[in-house]
C-alpha cells in the first residue's frame, strides 16, 4: 500500500515557456480517487492499480497508459487489506489480510479460501505470483520463503518447498522476477532468487557497502533505499548510502554479484525510474532528476540535474487557482487543480519502471523523456547520436533528431573527423538493425486476456553457464565462470542494442574475457563502436534551434501517424541520409563544394565497411559536386577505383558532366557498355554522330529495340547519300518488314533526290 501524506512541503511546477527539463509528466493523470477507498495498491505482474473499498476492489489497467482508462471491479468480503495481487492468469485474486493470513478468491466461481501461518513465531511480509514451473505463488515470511502450487480444481494451496533463513524485509519486481531478502543487524546481507519460467536460480549471498557515520554508529539499511531495476535486459540493484551520499550499483550474475561503481546523490531521499532503458535518479529533497545511460562507457550523467516538468497543465486553471473563488463548486475545482499540479509530493510513490502514484490525491502519472531537450543540451554530437539510436519508445522522434543534428553539423562545417564519427554511428546502427531485423519492424499490439486483464510480460530467460552467443559480427562469445574475475582487465563498451526491459531479462554467468564489470552495462551481443575520441565542440545556436523546432522537419512532413507507430528502431537508412541530409544540405551550401565532397566520401567509406548498398542518387550528387569545381581527374579516379558504384544513373550523369570534359564523357559511355546497357549506348553514339559505329555495335550485340528513324535522321543530317544508303541497306537486311514501312519509303525518296542533286 502506498502511504498517504500531506503535501504542504511540495512544490508546484508548470510547463511555461521558460521551463527547462529533460523529464516530464503529462497532464492529465489517471484519476483513481474512489470514495471510501482504503488506499492504492500496484500489481506489477499484471500492471494494474487497485483501490479496494469495503466490499469490492476497483482496478485500472496501466499499460498501455491512458488517463481515460475504464476501471473494473471485483466483489470481495470486507476486511483489512495489506497487499493485493492477481494471479498470472488473472483468474485468482489474493489479498493479504494480516501478517498471518492471505485470502484467495476465484473470480469465476466466487469461491474463497485462506492460507495462514502455521507458527505464531513467524509473520508474512508479503507475497507475489510467479510463472515458475514449480510453483505459482511465493509467501515471503520472516522465516524465509514458502513456495506453493495452486490447485485450480480444489482451490487450495500445496506447499512445494520451503527455504529457511531470517528475513527482515524484501524487495521484488515482476519485471526482473528477482526477490532480494535482507537480513542481519544492519539489513545489508542479502540472499536473492530469480523465479522465472526457466526455473529457480539462487544468487550467491552478498553484502551491500555502507559507510560508517562520524559517531561510529552502524546505520540500518531500509527497504526504500534498495531498488531493483532492469535496463537493457540486465538486472541491477541500486542501493542508497545516506552516509556516503552515494548510489551504489550492483550487477547480478549467476555465480557472483559485483559492485559496479557508485553514483553521487544530493538528497537523502532517492527514487529511481527507468524510461526507455534510461536510468532516472530522482533527488526528491532537491526536487530534481538526473539521467544516466548506463550502457555508455562513463558514469557521468547525460545532462545536468533539472526539475521534473508538468506538461499540458491548463493555464486558465493555473490562473484561477491564484484567485479566490466565489462559490463552493469553484473552490473545489481549484483545490483539485492545485493538488494535480504538485511536483514531488510527500504522497508520491515511484512504481517500477516509469509510473508515479500520488496516493494522497488518487492520481497516477507516467514519466516521459524529452528527447529534443536532451539532444539540444549537449555539445557532444556523436554521444547524443549514440544515445538517440538506442531509444525505442519514441524511435520516430529519435530518428528525426538524428537527421536534424546531422544536417546541422554539416551546415555549420564542423570538423570532418567529427562528422565522420557521427556518420559511423548512424551507419553502424543501421547495419546492426538490419542484421537483427529490428529496422521498421511492425510493433506488436499488446494482447489482453478474456478477463480484461493484460497478459504479463514474456518469461524472463536465464543464460546457461556454458552457453555461447553470437555478436553482431557473427563471432561466438563465450560466457565463462567467475573464477579470477577481479584480476581481469575491464573493457568498456558503447553499443546500440539491448533487450527491452521485461522482455528478455537475464542473469548471466560472470564474464572474464569480455567484461562490463566497471561500467554500468555493456552488451556483448551488441555491435561494438570502434573509433577515436571526438573532441567536444561548442554547440552553436543553429543546432539548438533546429533541434527544438522540428515541427516542420522534412521527415515529419512525409510520415503519417500510422507509419510513426510502426517505428521500433531509430536507425537511419542510407537512402534517408541522402534524402533528408545530403540533398537538403547541398541546396543550402554555397561556394566551394570540397567540404561536402569530403563528407560524402567519409559516408561512402563507412557504408562500404559495413557492406551496405547506397542509392545511385548519392553517387550522382558526388559527380555533380566534383564537376562543379572541375575536379575531373579526381572524378576519373573515383570511377576507375569503383568508389562510385557503376549504375545507369551514374553513367548518365558522367555523360552530362562530360559535356565540358571529353574524358569524363568517355567514362560514362564505357560504364554503359560495361553494364550491358546496349540500347542506351547505341542511342548516345547516334546522338554524338557516330551512327555507323552504332549500327555495327547494335549488330554485334543484337540490339533489336532501336528506332530506324533515329539513324536515318542522323545520316541525312550528314548530307552524304552513301551514309543514307548504308543505313537503309542495314535496316532492310536485318529488320523484317522494314521495306514496307513509311520510313523506308520516305528515305528512299530522299536518297533519290540527294543523288539527283549531286548528278545535276
Amino acid at each position: 500500500m502506498f502511504p498517504k501524506a500531506s503535501s504542504s512541503q511540495s512544490s508546484t511546477g508548470f510547463s511555461g515557456s521558460g521551463a527547462l527539463s529533460h523529464v516530464y509528466i503529462q497532464y492529465p493523470p489517471l484519476r483513481c480517487a474512489i470514495p471510501e477507498a482504503r488506499g492504492l495498491f500496484y500489481d506489477d505482474g499484471n500492471k494494474l492499480l487497485f483501490s479496494p473499498t469495503s466490499d469490492q476492489v476497483i482496478s485500472w489497467k496501466t499499460s498501455p497508459f491512458s488517463p481515460l482508462a475504464t476501471p473494473a471491479s471485483d466483489s470481495v468480503c470486507e476486511g483489512p487489506v495489506l497487499s493485493i495481487r492477481y494471479s498470472i492468469d488473472a483468474k485468482v485474486l489474493a489479498i493479504q489480510r494480516s501478517n498471518y493470513e492471505i485470502q484467495f478468491w476465484d473470480r469465476e466461481t466466487g469461491y474463497t479460501f485462506s492460507q495462514k501461518c502455521k507458527s505464531d513465531s513467524e509473520s508474512i511480509l508479503g507475497f507475489f505470483w510467479t510463472d515458475c514451473p514449480t510453483c505459482d505463488i511465493v509467501f515471503v515470511k520472516t522465516s524465509g520463503l514458502d513456495l506453493f502450487f495452486l490447485d485450480s480444481e480444489l482451490m487450495s494451496l500445496h506447499l512445494v518447498e520451503t527455504k529457511r533463513f531470517n528475513v527482515s524485509w524484501y524487495v521484488y519486481t515482476h519485471e526482473s522476477r528477482l526477490v532480494l531478502l535482507a537480513s542481519g543487524m544492519q539489513c545489508k546481507s542479502f540472499t536473492g532468487y530469480q523465479l522465472s519460467a526457466a526455473g529457480i536460480i539462487r544468487l550467491p549471498r552478498f553484502e551491500m557497502a555502507m559507510a560508517k557515520s562520524e559517531a561510529n554508529s552502524k546505520p540500518v539499511l531500509a527497504a526504500e533505499d534498495v531498488h531493483v531495476v532492469t535496463v537493457y535486459g540486465r538486472i541491477y540493484c541500486l542501493q542508497v548510502d545516506k552516509v556516503a551520499m552515494l548510489l551504489n550499483s550492483y550487477r547480478f550474475y549467476r555465480d557472483a554479484v559485483v559492485q559496479q561503481g557508485s553514483l553521487p546523490i544530493f538528497s537523502s531521499k532517492i527514487a529511481v525510474s527507468v524510461v526507455d532503458n534510461v536510468l532516472l535518479v530522482h533527488q526528491v529533497d532537491a526536487k530534481v532528476v538526473i539521467l544516466y545511460d548506463i550502457f555508455s562507457d562513463s558514469r557521468a550523467p547525460i545532462s545536468a540535474p533539472l526539475p521534473l516538468l508538468l506538461r499540458g497543465f491548463p493555464r486558465s486553471i493555473t490562473a484561477s487557482s491564484q484567485s479566490s473563488s466565489r462559490n463552493a463548486e469553484g473552490s473545489e475545482a481549484i483545490d483539485l487543480s492545485d493538488t494535480e499540479a504538485i511536483i514531488y509530493g510527500d504522497g508520491w510513490t515511484f512504481l517500477v519502471p516509469d509510473l508515479i502514484c500520488d496516493a494522497a490525491n488518487g492520481l497516477l502519472w507516467k514519466i516521459h523523456l524529452d528527447l529534443e531537450a536532451i539532444s539540444a543540451s549537449s555539445s557532444e554530437v556523436p554521444s547524443v547520436l549514440e544515445f538517440l539510436q538506442r531509444r525505442k519508445l519514441e524511435a520516430h522522434k529519435a530518428k528525426q533528431l538524428c537527421l536534424a543534428m546531422s544536417r546541422t553539423i554539416i551546415l555549420e562545417r564542423r570538423p570532418v573527423s567529427m562528422v565522420a564519427r557521427a556518420i559511423d554511428i548512424l551507419v553502424i546502427s543501421y547495419s546492426y538493425s538490419i542484421k537483427t531485423g529490428s529496422y521498421l519492424k511492425e510493433m506488436k499490439a499488446e494482447k489482453s486476456s478474456p478477463s480484461g486483464v493484460p497478459q504479463v510480460n514474456s518469461p524472463s530467460t536465464i543464460a546457461d553457464d556454458s552457453a555461447s552467443r553470437v555478436d553482431a559480427y557473427g563471432k561466438s562469445v563465450k560466457h565463462e565462470s567467475a573464477s579470477g574475475v577481479h584480476n581481469e582487465s575491464m573493457n568498456k563498451f558503447s553499443t546500440f542494442s539491448g533487450s527491452d526491459s521485461g522482455d528478455n531479462v537475464t542473469i548471466e554467468p560472470l564474464k572474464t574475457s569480455s567484461g562490463d564489470l566497471y561500467s554500468l552495462g555493456g552488451n556483448v551481443e551488441s555491435k561494438i563502436l570502434m573509433g577515436a575520441e571526438v573532441p567536444s565542440d561548442t554547440v552553436q545556436s543553429g543546432l539548438q534551434s533546429q533541434l527544438l523546432g522540428l515541427g516542420n522537419n522534412l521527415l515529419n512532413s512525409n510520415v503519417t501517424n500510422y507509419q510513426e507507430s510502426q517505428f521500433t528502431s531509430a536507425a537511419v537508412s542510407p537512402d534517408e541520409i541522402y534524402s533528408f541530409v545530403f540533398a537538403p544540405v547541398e541546396e543550402e551550401m554555397a561556394g566551394d563544394s570540397s567540404y561536402m565532397v569530403s563528407i560524402i566520401i567519409e559516408f561512402l567509406r563507412s557504408v562500404n565497411s559495413e557492406k551496405i548498398k547506397v542509392h545511385p542518387n548519392l553517387y550522382v550528387l558526388t559527380i555533380q559536386l566534383l564537376a562543379r569545381n572541375e575536379r575531373y581527374a579526381e572524378l576519373g579516379l573515383f570511377v576507375i577505383n569503383k568508389i562510385l558504384e557503376p549504375s545507369k544513373e551514374v553513367a548518365l550523369q558522367l555523360l552530362e558532366s562530360g559535356r565540358q570534359n571529353i574524358q569524363t564523357r568517355k567514362l560514362g559511355l564505357d560504364m554503359l557498355r560495361q553494364l550491358s546497357l546496349h540500347h542506351d549506348y547505341v542511342v548516345l553514339l547516334v546522338q554524338d554522330g557516330y551512327y555507323l559505329e552504332a549500327l555495327r555495335y547494335a549488330r554485334k550485340n543484337k540490339v533489336n529495340l532501336i528506332q530506324p528513324s533515329l539513324f536515318l535522321e542522323a545520316a541525312y543530317a550528314s548530307n552524304d547519300p552513301q551514309h543514307v544508303a548504308a543505313v537503309l541497306r542495314f535496316f532492310s537486311d536485318f529488320i523484317p518488314g522494314f521495306k514496307s514501312t513509311s520510313d523506308h519509303n520516305s528515305y528512299c525518296r530522299i536518297l533519290t533526290e540527294m543523288n539527283s542533286s549531286i548528278a545535276a
